[in-house]
């Protein structure tokens, strides 16, 4: 089979299946695991796909997602030209596991995803820590600065850290946050996630600068943490270790280091 993978998240579940080998093409953004992408051929960035480009691949398979506003846009054309599509648009971690299995059947590795799938399942059934929730802002841009909302995964993931989302009811994937918003919330820490961006270009003097946000919790108390988005914003395989990650934040405010 044939396998052309749209967005990071498709192309690292493609390969923890043992498919690696399939694959024909990747979105530019695709960055794991390395040895595998990069020698493959590139579709262009995730929002704006070459769709000639994948049709001269001759896919068996497409997978896509709806999963960054723009998406959609990618999704029309990838129609329009008749390519044989598989979408993704998970929104919890249980959305996670069954695309996991959707991709799993649809590339014949129904049993790694099924063992893959259980392994995220029963983390994420799992209870939560016992103690009070440390309010935690993820924020997956700087400026504006872009925080998740009800429909994200993210959610969860803090929960079973034992952290919350101070704006995990609010009726979006993601929103912008003003100062004052912020200072309402007073979170104990900041984990930059900052999506597009390495990890070692966060920068935290970006985030402690603010205007209003110098008697926050996390400013005040220099609780600002660096996350790659590769652990936090891409639903597959390594949202298990991010969960870890935002383990290691808790912690460390709980234990006041």
């Amino acid at each position: 089979m044939r396998i052309v993978s749209h967005t990071c998240s498709n192309t690292e579940i493609v390969c923890a299946l043992g498919r690696a080998g399939w694959l024909v093409g990747v979105d530019d953004h695709s960055d794991h695991p390395a040895s595998v992408v990069s020698r493959l051929p590139r579709i262009g960035p995730d929002l704006d796909v070459d769709v000639e480009r994948i049709r001269t691949l001759e896919p068996d398979l497409v997978i896509t997602s709806l999963t960054v506003p723009g998406h959609e846009r990618c999704l029309e054309r990838l129609e329009a030209a008749g390519l044989p599509l598989l979408v993704t648009c998970p929104h919890t971690l249980s959305d996670v596991a069954s695309d996991i299995r959707r991709i799993g059947e649809a590339i014949d590795a129904r049993e790694k995803a099924d063992r893959l799938a259980d392994r995220l399942d029963a983390i994420r059934t799992a209870d939560p820590p016992e103690h009070a929730p440390v309010p935690i802002l993820v924020e997956w841009w700087p400026k504006p600065v872009i925080v998740p909302g009800r429909h994200s995964w993210v959610n969860e993931m803090l929960r079973l850290a034992g952290g919350v989302n101070p704006w995990e009811e609010r009726d979006a994937e993601s929103l912008e946050v003003d100062s004052g918003m912020a200072r309402a919330a007073a979170p104990e820490a900041i984990v930059m996630s900052w999506c597009g961006v390495e990890e070692a270009k966060y920068r935290p003097h970006v985030v402690k600068r603010r205007a209003g946000w110098s008697s926050i919790p996390a400013i005040a108390k220099d609780r600002i943490f660096p996350v790659s988005e590769a652990w936090l914003g891409r639903p597959g395989p390594r949202l298990i270790d991010g969960i870890e990650k935002l383990r290691s934040v808790v912690s460390t405010v709980r234990h006041g280091r």
